[in-house]
């Protein structure tokens, strides 16, 4: 045996121990990568658990919203802005949720419930009304799943078994 050949053994067994290390490296990657994710789905979901508070536990600030949503129009000032704020905060969290579901990190099964939800809520004229004062803070992407959303015309039922019009601050 010459050194030539002991050199090209030596090279192989280097290359044949490098691959275990690149796989356990990979896996790395992957689990860290799943963990990011979940971290900012955390963050989204306390965000959104954070908007549904707001309604619950003012029932001054639930009769409002309920208001709002079948006319923003409507609305003084200071209830446009207080409608505004929240809806604001509830649009951001949609376009997070939008972001992570296009980037790969949200499973389409989590983003069809977030749509379906946008579609409840985009299908009242309040909402719809709002929507034209403040699209343009949004990334063209999102504004067009919204628009898209829109242009279903989808039925306002979301709170039909609730019986607005039957409500004294109707």
């Amino acid at each position: 045996m010459n050194w030539e050949m002991l050199s090209a053994i030596g090279q192989v067994v280097a290359a044949i121990g490098v691959i275990p290390s690149l796989i356990y490296l990979a896996v790395q990657i992957r689990e860290q990568n799943k963990e990011r994710r979940r971290a900012g789905i955390n963050v989204l979901t306390a965000q959104w658990s954070d908007l549904v508070k707001t309604g619950q536990e003012s029932r001054e600030f639930a009769a409002f919203f309920l208001r709002a949503i079948r006319s923003f129009d409507a609305l003084d000032g200071p209830d446009k802005l207080r409608f505004s704020a929240f809806f604001t905060r509830y649009t951001r969290n949609c376009e997070g949720m939008f972001i992570y579901y296009r980037d790969g990190a949200l499973e389409k099964t989590l983003w069809d419930e977030v749509e379906r939800t946008m579609i409840d809520y985009f299908a009242y004229p309040g909402v719809r009304e709002w929507w034209v004062t403040r699209k343009h803070w949004l990334t063209d992407e999102f504004r067009a799943v919204v628009e898209a959303i829109i242009a279903t015309n989808p039925e306002a039922k979301m709170y039909a078994s609730y019986k607005l019009d039957d409500s004294p601050n109707a």
